[in-house]
């Protein structure tokens, strides 16, 4: 499932593809992708608007439009590409929007989880999907003190609540042992037993593997591809994820399952310590 790395690198790519283009028609050959409003009245509002800008929250794609927000999550293997109106329909092609120069954006997904809401402007943050989420890795909201509080009293796993996309948003699961790993911390371990320490240690790791993920590009685990085929490079630099030596000690790595999700780690360098404060 492409993370947050990968949401931001086909923003990126994106924003010099569409940014300024007019919505002249809409094809959907999939309704269920359109999550809200009515697939009638999503295709009414979003002809003749014109691409805005694209921003990011959490693994959502913002397409900024002239009086709405176009919210696409790719889920499990989403891709978008840009291609010429008269090019044929593509093998698992959901949803194209053509634009007033003769270019179209396809978006394209073979498992068809994707989804996509259309929202006013002045309304997306207050609606669903984007009212649930919690903070972003780098808003100067998330401190130590913010994770003790939501962490208080949760005997869950910490890589079960990595995951919580309320508490902070964008993690996803390979990047959440990357953080574990570089945080010594046992993917089992309770997360209201985090030391102060812990708590600021997962706070740098979190940032530091997000954003040098963000500057490879994000990773090729199952089928991501950016826009146009660009491919990540994180994939070259992961220390445990569907790894089989620890880089650190040479241990065997560890595959378990935390919260239904295949987790890695090094037995040795993340043992399961029962400290408190």
């Amino acid at each position: 499932m492409p993370e947050l790395p990968e949401v931001e690198t086909v923003k990126e790519t994106l924003k010099h593809d569409v940014i300024g283009k007019m919505i002249e028609d809409i094809y959907i050959y999939h309704n269920n992708v359109i999550e809200y409003p009515s697939v009638e009245e999503f295709i009414e509002k979003i002809k003749n608007e014109n691409i805005v800008n694209i921003h990011r929250r959490g693994k959502w794609l913002m397409f900024e439009l002239d009086h709405y927000y176009l919210l696409s999550h790719l889920r499990m293997e989403g891709k978008y590409f840009i291609r010429n109106n008269k090019e044929p329909k593509l093998l698992h092609e959901l949803v194209k929007f053509n634009f007033s120069d003769g270019t179209s954006l396809r978006y394209h997904d073979t498992r068809k989880f994707g989804k996509m809401h259309l929202i006013e402007k002045g309304k997306e943050l207050a609606r669903k999907p984007l009212n649930k989420l919690g903070l972003e890795p780098w808003d100067e909201k998330l401190t130590e003190k913010y994770l003790k509080e939501k962490y208080s009293g949760k005997k869950l796993p910490i890589k079960t609540v990595l995951l919580d996309q309320s508490m902070i948003t964008g993690i996803g699961n390979i990047y959440a042992d990357e953080i574990l790993f570089l945080s010594s911390i046992n993917p089992l371990k309770p997360c209201s037993n985090l030391t102060k320490k812990e708590r600021e240690t997962i706070i740098e790791n979190i940032r530091s593997v997000l954003e040098h993920a963000i500057e490879l590009g994000g990773t090729t685990i199952r089928t991501f591809e950016s826009s146009e085929g660009v491919h990540g490079l994180f994939q070259n630099e992961l220390y445990v994820h569907d790894q089989k030596t620890c880089p650190k000690c040479s241990s065997e790595i560890i595959k378990i399952k935390v919260g239904g999700r295949g987790t890695y780690y090094c037995p040795k360098c993340q043992k399961k310590k029962e400290n408190k404060k």
